[in-house]
C-alpha cells in the first residue's frame, strides 16, 4: 500500500495569489479546517511546498 498524508488548510486563502488559490483547489481542499488524504508522491509533495505557509502536514 502506498504511503499517504494528511493535508489541512489551517490559514485563509484570503490575500493569497491567483496560483495558490488554484493549488489550494487542485489538493481538494474546500474551506478552513477541512482536511484530505493524499498519496505521498512527488507531484503532492511540490504542491504542498507550494502552500506550505497555509497548510499543515501529517504522515499517515
Amino acid at each position: 500500500m502506498a504511503k499517504m498524508i494528511k493535508v489541512t488548510l489551517t490559514k485563509s486563502t484570503i490575500g493569497a495569489s491567483p496560483k495558490q488559490k488554484k493549488v489550494v483547489e487542485a489538493l481538494g481542499l474546500k474551506k478552513m479546517q477541512y482536511s484530505v488524504e493524499l498519496p505521498d508522491t512527488p507531484q503532492t509533495r511540490g504542491a504542498v511546498a507550494k502552500v506550505s505557509h497555509l497548510v499543515t502536514v501529517e504522515e499517515l
